[in-house]
């Protein structure tokens, strides 16, 4: 055994700075699988849910939830209130708005082949941008998209990477939107095989078969529908249909509001199926011609949804939030999964609350209640904080967020979408463990680097249900 390792951990005893020293580490159980303190009983969502102590009272009555959301819409940078665009748009706003998102990296980026992508290459996206081709004045046009959709930061499918030998994180995926979500759509890549749009919480490029344009009102109004669906499961998808394959098993994610189609006779099939068993779902389609029609397509009772968005409760945090526990990490929602600002949004999303795409804004919204923490605060200062920490609250570190689910022992655990953990065995060697998955894990034994911790390396905590506006 090397002598360095032990050394580290004395001094990190003796002087105590470190949460994630042998005596944390120590304390919990080192299963073979590698991932600290986590046994079988843990990773089910019962163990936290008689933790969790009034697991089913409200922390944020629905009536608030909609103030702060738009609040949401109305404070935060990184938001758009597509309800407040002007009639038309001018050439510096959408060109502004892609020259915000479309930029070459400075460092060099490989394809998927681990080859070098040359400068023709990188010309070449920057020219589909085709931005001399955006008029000096245009009319807002609205739509929706139609099925699960990947935004890009230049309108190409091709995949790059900052590295040769990791190709996980395409550095060209920014995120995805989904069935139902309005967007505006503010220009065209030189191939008209892309369109720019702009929807709630971002702005990028998506394929154009992905969007159906239609007049205003009509798109705004479709999510704002009633009666409707909320989808409270991981994976939902509507029935097969082969009479109308653009929603035949369509892909649903978590929190989606979706709008039930009316006027049906009830002993009427919808797409040659009887509905008695379902429920028909009134979705967005693609016509030939790009405009928009709304159709109807069943998906099943058992389906895992709601008729309106769930209390803000402990309990479902805890129990939405176990339903993606394993899900392997998606970067900007690829591989049919999420990344860890997408996973939180979502559990959030399922009980009506919004928040910003990425950590980076997510961790200082001016509509979020949050702490930030700077190099000033210290350890003391940071573990008071920890001390403190409620389940359902989001603490991030440099590009990551982690959900608090629970505590052992006084101590937090966390859920979240990452890609692995190190931390000190009792003895000061380091562990490293690979997840790429939804995982559970304790917070304070985790290290950000070899020699110091995630607590050391916070920027901000924020909790979702402001407690101004909890309930009694």
């Amino acid at each position: 055994m090397s002598l360095r390792p032990v050394l580290l951990f004395l001094i990190a005893v003796l002087l105590g700075t470190s949460p994630a020293s042998g005596r944390d580490a120590s304390a919990l159980p080192l299963p073979a699988h590698g991932v600290i303190g986590v046994t079988p009983e843990r990773m089910a969502p019962d163990y936290w849910l008689e933790r969790a102590g009034q697991a089913d009272r409200v922390l944020m009555q629905a009536s608030a939830i909609r103030a702060q959301n738009a609040r949401l819409l109305a404070r935060d940078p990184s938001m758009h209130d597509l309800s407040k665009m002007p009639a038309t748009l001018d050439r510096k706003r959408v060109r502004g708005w892609i020259e915000d998102l479309s930029k070459i990296p400075g460092y060099t980026l490989y394809d998927r082949h681990g080859k070098k992508i040359d400068k023709a290459t990188l010309d070449g996206f920057e020219a589909q941008l085709d931005l001399g081709a955006i008029a000096a004045s245009q009319t807002t046009r609205f739509g929706l998209i139609v099925h699960r959709a990947s935004l890009r930061t230049f309108p190409t499918d091709t995949r790059v990477f900052r590295s040769a030998d990791d190709t996980d994180i395409d550095r060209f995926q920014e995120t995805a939107e989904f069935p139902g979500t309005p967007v505006v759509i503010a220009h065209a890549s030189r191939d008209g095989k892309w369109l720019f749009v702009v929807s709630p919480r971002y702005a990028a490029w998506v394929h154009r078969e992905a969007v159906a344009e239609g007049d205003r009102k009509t798109v705004l109004d479709y999510r704002a529908e009633a009666p409707a669906r909320i989808i409270t499961g991981a994976h939902v998808r509507t029935v097969f249909t082969p009479e109308q394959p653009p929603l035949s098993q369509l892909e649903l994610d978590m929190g989606l509001r979706v709008p039930l189609a009316s006027g049906l006779a009830p002993d009427a099939p919808v797409n040659g199926q009887s509905a008695y068993t379902s429920w028909p779902l009134l979705l967005p389609i693609r016509k030939a011609d790009g405009t928009l029609a709304l159709k109807p397509a069943l998906l099943q009772r058992v389906a895992d949804s709601h008729a309106d968005y769930l209390p803000l409760t402990r309990a479902n945090i805890i129990r939405q939030a176990f339903k993606f526990l394993g899900e392997r990490y998606g970067w900007g929602h690829m591989y049919n999964g999420r990344d860890c600002s997408g996973f939180v949004s979502e559990v959030y999303r399922s009980m009506g609350a919004m928040l910003p795409r990425n950590t980076s804004a997510q961790s200082v919204s001016p509509a979020l209640e949050h702490q930030l923490f700077d190099e000033k605060d210290g350890h003391a200062e940071r573990m008071q904080a920890v001390s403190k920490l409620q389940i359902g609250d989001l603490v991030y570190i440099p590009g990551h967020v982690m959900m608090v689910i629970g505590h052992v022992d006084g101590k937090p655990w966390v859920i979240h979408d990452v890609s692995g953990i190190r931390y000190r065995l009792p003895d000061g060697t380091l562990r490293h463990i690979k997840l790429n998955e939804v995982s559970l894990t304790p917070l304070e034994p985790l290290l950000y680097n070899d020699s110091s911790s995630f607590i050391d390396h916070m920027t901000s905590i924020v909790r979702v249900a402001h407690p101004t506006e909890s309930a009694p």
